[in-house]
């Protein structure tokens, strides 16, 4: 029901639209799973229901217009369900689309006389980065665009991102035609080409590694690996879950459950778990980067973006890969292979205690079952890592490494202010990056309340008779009752965090509610100002938190058609988060859906260049008196489980023979 459609379900929709809409001629933008209904998966699942029929989804362009319908598929009855046209959208940015601008660029002829004019006459060396345009008023919804920023190499394998040029290129993805050729002038002049190599590659490091430094670390499991795998279902440690894929989210985590050692049943976690949109606003206020702030997810796809993953460099150990299927803009399949790796890795201490009367020691190890993505999106690399560990906390984490988008400096510019010159005529601009967690949560049950939880001090003065000490501070409650109180910001004072509670369910020790609490202090304010074209299409970004009521099929918080998204208000086909809160329903006791905001401000560095080190930024989510006590007492301690591949660094015979200063 939730597995990823097949390479014959795509071919058999591609099949079953292109015959619906005969004679026209069809690109397809997608085709994925259409997921069931949540109320008919979830009678199914508990055997109340009948199997939900399988459906694909499909976004498709009149070729070689902008003209964009929407269509569902039975796979089970072979019939096209239903098919809209939408008006004033445009969706994503495939790769297919993406590699059109820089095919047609550098055989324009205002590109290339832009390239000479600065000394370029080799368009050979000349690349175009594709992205998305965001807002550009020359044109409205009648042209589907894409801009392309350009870059210089000075040999094949060259890094080309320490040699940006100063124009920027504008393009219709559907008629394939260069629209614009935007050219940079500071004081009449045009910027001259950095020139200076800055590279990375082993062809260019050559002798400078030094092996020597490091000695090998081998990852053994010498009885097999923890996690058992069912086709999409996995089940490690006492969780189970489903590990969907689809070219927009990519990795989706379903039906995740827990089973509880003291009441001996499996429980419920989340419904749902993805990763549906993220932004990265660039702040430079000069032409042309007003218009760099990719939305990676809605704009280009994290499915579509992902790597074939390699063992033991993308992922080490005992590695189990899932395969992604997905469809081509002819309706074909292709497939990326090793799209999603799954691995344990030991995770340090779990629990520890010496106890100094009667000289019992007790720890134990924990361990993280880690379900991986890596995309490249352009100059960046995200590393998406979907973490579970022994006592049952689910950890969001993102390594965010590849290449700074670089521009050129003018010789009278500076980078200050708004970006670091991190090398000689090279300016890497100050940036944001906020991602956006959607957790549909079923905390033991489909009806919970978000409680915010504030550490503050008593109100009570020092020598009072409540607070003679002045010592006293407790966690303020506050439950959100509404959607617009659903948006939530942090509050780096008081420590604040969200317990998603289930009030029909007491832990029997504290007679509260149980509750997964939502840990987030990776949640950088959006520092674009209100009125901002960023601040109006993103408005998922405003706040740390989002809690709105379950409602099926609205899953993307900045719109289901992202790209030239103007932000408007009661789009008809193109509804936001902003839109749903401002319905103002109740999320008390109800079903909801949490969107957590999670990610950081980065101001470049020179040790970001020529490539960045992996910044890694989490969000987690652990059980906050959901269980009756530690939930890991079952992992046998340390002296339990014998441990045959630790020894000791430096063995006994050479301490003795250490010359001591």
């Amino acid at each position: 029901m939730l597995d990823p459609l097949s390479a014959d379900e795509i071919t058999t929709a591609a099949t079953l639209l292109r015959q619906h809409a005969h004679p026209t001629a069809l690109k397809f933008n997608c085709i994925t799973l259409h997921e069931p209904l949540k109320a008919e998966l979830n009678a199914f699942l508990s055997g109340t229901g009948p199997r939900p029929a399988r459906r694909a989804f499909s976004i498709v362009l009149k070729k070689g217009t902008p003209e964009v319908s929407e269509a569902i598929v039975n796979l089970t009855t072979k019939k096209v369900e239903s098919w809209t046209s939408v008006k004033d959208v445009m969706p994503t940015l495939t790769l297919d689309d993406l590699n059109i601008i820089e095919h047609i660029a550098s055989k324009d002829s205002r590109v290339i006389e832009a390239c000479r004019e600065i000394g370029i006459t080799d368009m050979s060396r000349v690349y175009f980065d594709a992205w998305a345009i965001g807002i550009d008023e020359r044109w409205g919804f009648e042209r589907r665009l894409q801009q392309a920023l350009p870059y210089y190499r000075s040999s094949k394998h060259d890094n080309q991102y320490a040699h940006p040029l100063d124009f920027t290129v504008v393009a219709d993805t559907e008629t394939q035609e260069i629209l614009s050729v935007d050219v940079r002038r500071v004081n009449g002049e045009r910027t001259p080409v950095p020139l200076d190599e800055h590279n990375y590659l082993p062809q260019f490091i050559k002798d400078q590694y030094r092996p020597e430094r490091l000695k090998a670390i081998e990852i053994t499991q010498p009885e097999g690996v923890s996690f058992k795998m069912n086709g999409n279902e996995i089940e490690w440690a006492g969780l189970k879950m489903h590990v969907g894929f689809n070219y927009r989210e990519g990795i989706v985590l379903s039906n995740v459950r827990i089973d509880d050692p003291y009441e001996n049943r499996e429980r419920k976690l989340f419904h749902r778990v993805s990763v549906v949109e993220m932004v990265v606003p660039y702040g430079c206020p000069k032409p042309p980067h007003h218009k760099k702030h990719a939305f990676d997810v809605g704009e280009y796809g994290s499915g579509l973006m992902t790597n074939s993953l390699k063992l033991g460099c993308d992922c080490k150990g005992a590695i189990q890969y899932l395969d992604a299927v997905l469809a081509t803009s002819t309706g074909e399949a292709t497939v990326i292979e090793n799209a999603i790796c799954i691995h344990e890795e030991d995770n340090g201490l779990l629990y520890k205690h010496t106890d100094f009367r009667d000289g019992n020691v007790i720890s134990a190890r924990d361990r993280k079952l880690i379900i991986s993505q890596i995309i490249t999106a352009a100059n960046y690399e995200y590393a998406f890592y979907h973490t579970f560990t022994l006592d049952g906390t689910y950890k969001l984490e993102v390594k965010l490494t590849g290449m700074l988008n670089t521009y050129c400096l003018h010789p009278s510019e500076q980078a200050a202010p708004f970006g670091t010159e991190i090398a000689r005529g090279l300016d890497a601009q100050n940036h944001q990056h906020i991602f956006s967690l959607r957790v549909d949560p079923e905390i033991d049950g489909p009806s919970n309340t978000v409680v915010q939880s504030d550490a503050v001090p008593m109100a009570d003065p020092v020598g009072s008779p409540a607070n003679p000490y002045g010592n006293g501070f407790y966690a303020k409650k506050t439950p959100l009752r509404t959607a617009l109180q659903g948006a939530a910001d942090y509050c780096h004072e008081t420590s604040r965090g969200w317990d998603i509670t289930n009030p029909s369910r007491l832990n029997p020790s504290t007679r509260k509610p149980i509750a997964y609490k939502i840990l987030n202090n990776n949640c950088p304010l959006l520092l674009a100002k209100p009125g901002s074209t960023v601040y109006k299409r993103a408005g998922f970004a405003r706040h740390a938190l989002w809690v709105l009521p379950y409602r099926d099929h609205e899953i993307f918080p900045a719109g289901q058609y992202v790209c030239q998204s103007t932000g408007e208000e009661d789009h008809p086909h193109n509804s936001t988060i902003v839109d749903w809160a401002a319905r103002n329903e109740s999320i008390e006791n109800t079903d909801i859906v949490c969107y957590i905001q999670f990610g950081l401000t980065h101001f470049p560095r020179t040790e970001d260049f020529p490539i960045m080190p992996a910044e890694p930024v989490s969000v987690m989510l652990r059980a906050s008196n959901f269980f009756q006590k530690n939930p890991a007492l079952w992992v046998p301690p340390s002296d339990v489980v014998r441990d045959v591949s630790s020894r000791n660094a430096v063995e006994a015979r050479e301490l003795m023979e250490t010359p001591r200063l």
